[in-house]
């Protein structure tokens, strides 16, 4: 097997392990441009790990953020697999390097948390760390397409991430984090002593309904760029796209339950809505 399998294998791996939910959608995708989505998958789970899992996360980030930079010039020595993975995706596809350099910006959002206030507060964020994911892979998964598609992309980025701060409050809380805009806590009379206690009561839910209103809104703005997708394409976004929709249905059975229980969307599920898709 040759160093570049390997890589590859390398990047399967990390995708499987940490998201089911995209190995699934993408695995429909042709080999070529499958074996792109798990390398740039790689480099996103990479530097996200770096900020929730890093034992000193502003150095590993800098560190990181430098050896991106030196690859992208051709000069970083090294034998990872997730960059030599992501070399040959650069070589087979015309990359567009700035959303790289956004997702990272994102991640030192999160080590150098600032209020969000408002909803464009929250969109800016979310821009960051899941559109951006959205505009790396335009180019392996529908080529010449990207200006057409970039705002559909942009916008299930929006819808996904909104789904990830709804499902993971509680998580997010034990990190010290809060994604909820403050304007809107306030517009449902929901306070942050509500939050930190865990409370669930109709203000919350209220405040949980507006913004996975938000998030539905998004979805359904994405799911209609589908038609200018290639066709091997469509399937796998909007499989992508009704799986993680779907956790917003999980959370609202598990009666918003998101300070105590992992909400997540069944394998069963997951392959009924492949299976309706077809």
């Amino acid at each position: 097997m040759t160093d570049l399998n390997k890589a590859y294998d390398y990047c399967k791996n990390v995708i499987d392990n940490h998201s089911k939910t995209f190995s699934k959608a993408f695995s429909m995708l042709p080999k070529q441009q499958k074996k792109a989505v798990w390398a740039i998958y790689t480099f996103c789970r990479r530097v996200d790990d770096i900020v929730d899992e890093g034992l000193h996360p502003e150095e590993e980030l800098k560190a990181f953020s430098q050896e991106f930079d030196l690859f992208i010039e051709g000069k970083l020595k090294t034998d990872h697999p997730g960059w030599i993975a992501l070399a040959d995706v650069f070589d087979h596809f015309t990359i567009d390097v700035e959303p790289f350099h956004q997702m990272i910006e994102g991640q030192w959002m999160d080590l150098r948390p600032t209020d969000i206030e408002d909803k464009k507060d929250l969109l800016h964020y979310c821009y960051h760390v899941a559109s951006t994911v959205g505009l790396m892979l335009l180019p392996v998964i529908a080529p010449g397409k990207e200006r057409d598609l970039r705002q559909g992309a942009i916008e299930l980025g929006y819808a996904m991430q909104i789904t990830n701060i709804l499902r993971d409050i509680g998580e997010d809380l034990e990190r010290g984090r809060v994604y909820i805009p403050r304007q809107t806590m306030e517009l449902h009379q929901y306070t942050h002593s509500d939050l930190m206690n865990g409370t669930i009561d109709p203000s919350f839910i209220a405040l949980w309904e507006d913004l996975a209103k938000d998030a539905e809104s998004y979805y359904t703005s994405a799911i209609s760029t589908l038609p200018q997708y290639p066709i091997y394409s469509r399937t796998p976004v909007k499989g992508a796209a009704y799986m993680y929709r779907a956790i917003l249905t999980s959370v609202r059975n598990n009666n918003y339950d998101v300070f105590k229980k992992r909400n997540y969307v069944s394998d069963q599920q997951k392959k009924q809505i492949i299976a309706e898709m077809q």
